[in-house]
């Protein structure tokens, strides 16, 4: 619905650390081309997160699980020619939703943990494939 449209929210996140690129990007889609977790679910499109930003559609973004299934690998950044630096404005899409009480506020440290749980099982396995 128009009416629940923030223009103004582009500008929001680029005020914003991590956020000061975002009207870089031109939707060319090499994010979404070389994201790994894209590749796993088809609901996931850092894509379409930026066409939602430049759009307005703040509330629809900072309510959705999407910003939140970013695995934070930077291949979206080492991809961009226009150096947007996706995986910085998801975690300050992260940051305003938290802020504007748009999740639980458990989900960050949740998230959190899952990562440094998948880093650790990572190594071990890595290690156990090479002998250490």
């Amino acid at each position: 619905m128009v009416s629940n449209l923030n223009m103004n929210f582009k500008n929001e996140v680029a005020s914003r650390a991590g956020g000061e690129r975002v009207l870089n990007c031109f939707l060319c889609g090499t994010c979404t081309a070389g994201c790994p977790i894209s590749e796993l679910a088809d609901d996931y499109n850092p894509r379409r997160i930026m066409r939602k930003i430049f759009a307005g559609m703040k509330e629809e973004i900072l309510s959705s699980g999407e910003i939140w299934k970013c695995y934070q690998c930077h291949t979206c950044v080492s991809h961009c020619p226009q150096d947007v630096r996706f995986a910085d404005i998801i975690r300050t899409l992260r940051e305003i939703a938290v802020e504007e009480g748009k999740c639980d506020p458990k989900l960050p440290g949740k998230v959190a943990e899952l990562d440094a749980r998948h880093r650790k099982e990572l190594l071990a396995e890595v290690n156990s494939l090479v002998g250490k």
